[in-house]
């Protein structure tokens, strides 16, 4: 059992406090991103790309069958136990790239069990703000993790070669212990008191903890079925590439570390201009629904466009038109919160991101078995002259890009079944059922007082 930390911090609990804890996470990681291209080929050396899917695939299905049991335990705990639990076990991996790689890919692939740090900083937010408030709270929180991926990449591969990897590896150690002191230091909790059971004991249902609990409603409606069906197909695709994609580009189509960074920082940039200005008079202009088809639209080019490059421009203008992709999720949230009733949110919204959830087990893996069967594999390292490190497919060099198109297509042909305006009333009851179960019954939630889920990890 955790202790339960002092409520002392800096200030009130603020959506600022929570922004700077993931800033400093995913900055950490990202001094890592070179580094880590080069450990993972030398480790694993032969069958790079499965190895590294598995390793991938492993950590997102331990991150989506915890979520929820550390969703439910920080109703009891509070965030701040969670947030400082999350973050010390998510960057435990990091000085172990040069202690060792085989430890540091272990431990990496058992974190995922605490990687959860998105979904408590989520709560984090939702207890703090009015639900209006909440989609431009989120953003934020979004925006800053893409703008911690933006500088942080290309710092890290130029330490990297001008000091060498170590250095970067003990500032990433550092930045990653300066989050951990920020949490313990400055971060007041945000769960209020009357908001958590009188006891330590007070007891967490199984249906709380169970991963599968809010999939098992998927059928009960068929507008919230067509929704996460989309959702499925759509970002299935979407984790493996995430797992993937810098990996390509560094060892098949011969970028250098610098290029790798410098396609990370632009590609963060654009997706932060997408998913506030352009996605924002998209929304006025064309409507929620007509949104999402557009995203999806862009996600299949920019797919097709992936899995047939084979030149390095190619990569950017793909590159480019993933960033204006980047607008779906956002979209089909913007959708559920729209047409779900307000005793239905919390259900539905979990419904999707446990959904993403499963994708961030499932993608990474696939990806890495169809680069295996289709015999993507690296021969040597490549050096920042050379056009190509790897031997790929002179027709299709990236086979699981265009299985993702395809994957992405079929989600376009379902959202196209999605009406823009209906209510989701479809088994009420049910639906009230299940958001009661997840509350604590030592703690009645005052009325018109909205819980946000406790949202799915994001693997990036």
């Amino acid at each position: 059992m955790f202790p339960r930390l002092a409520p002392q911090g800096i200030g009130s609990p603020s959506v600022y406090h929570a922004v700077i804890v993931i800033f400093l996470e995913f900055f950490a990681w990202g001094l890592l991103t070179a580094p880590t291209l080069v450990v993972l080929h030398e480790t694993f050396p032969k069958h790079t790309f499965l190895m590294n899917g598995l390793i991938q695939g492993v950590k997102g299905l331990l991150s989506f069958l915890s979520a929820p049991l550390i969703g439910a335990l920080s109703d009891v705990w509070g965030r701040k136990s969670f947030l400082l639990l999350t973050v010390f076990f998510t960057c435990a991996p990091i000085p172990l790239m040069k202690i060792s790689p085989w430890w540091y890919f272990a431990v990496i692939s058992v974190s995922g069990v605490f990687a959860v740090t998105f979904s408590v900083v989520f709560a984090y937010v939702a207890d703090i703000t009015q639900e209006h408030e909440r989609s431009m709270a989120y953003g934020l929180v979004s925006a800053t993790f893409a703008a911690s991926l933006v500088t942080s990449p290309a710092i890290g591969a130029y330490l990297g070669r001008v000091y060498g990897d170590s250095l970067v590896v003990v500032l990433a150690t550092a930045i990653a212990l300066l989050d951990i002191c920020f949490i313990l230091v400055a971060v007041p909790e945000s769960l209020p008191e009357k908001m958590r059971p009188a006891s330590w004991g007070a007891p967490i249902s199984w249906e709380q903890a169970d991963p599968f609990a809010s999939l098992k409603k998927v059928g009960q409606d068929s507008i919230v079925l067509l929704i996460c069906i989309t959702v499925f197909l759509s970002y299935l695709p979407e984790a493996g590439q995430y797992s993937s994609f810098f990996l390509y580009l560094r060892q098949i189509m011969g970028f250098s570390s610098e290029s790798v960074a410098a396609f990370i920082a632009v590609l963060g940039i654009l997706s932060i201009i997408a998913q506030t200005i352009v996605l924002s008079l998209l929304m006025r202009s064309i409507g929620n629904k007509n949104t999402i088809l557009l995203g999806l639209g862009f996600q299949i080019l920019q797919l097709a466009w992936y899995g047939f490059g084979s030149e390095p421009w190619m990569m950017w203008a793909a590159g480019a038109v993933a960033a204006m992709s980047s607008i779906t999720f956002p979209a089909v949230s913007a959708l559920v919160s729209r047409t779900a009733d307000a005793d239905q949110q919390g259900v539905v919204q979990g419904m999707i991101t446990g959904i993403r959830g499963l994708c961030n087990g499932l993608g990474p893996a696939l990806y890495g078995f169809i680069f295996y069967i289709f015999h993507v594999e690296l021969n040597e390292l490549p050096m920042p002259e050379s056009p190509s490190g790897g031997s790929a497919n002179s027709i299709i060099p990236g086979p699981p890009f265009l299985f993702g198109a395809c994957s992405v297509l079929l989600a376009l042909l379902v959202a196209l079944f999605i009406p823009e305006h209906t209510n989701l009333t479809v088994r009420s009851s049910n639906w009230k059922k299940h958001c009661g179960s997840h509350g604590h019954p030592h703690s009645p939630q005052a009325p018109g007082e909205a819980k946000e889920p406790l949202l799915q990890d994001t693997n990036v």
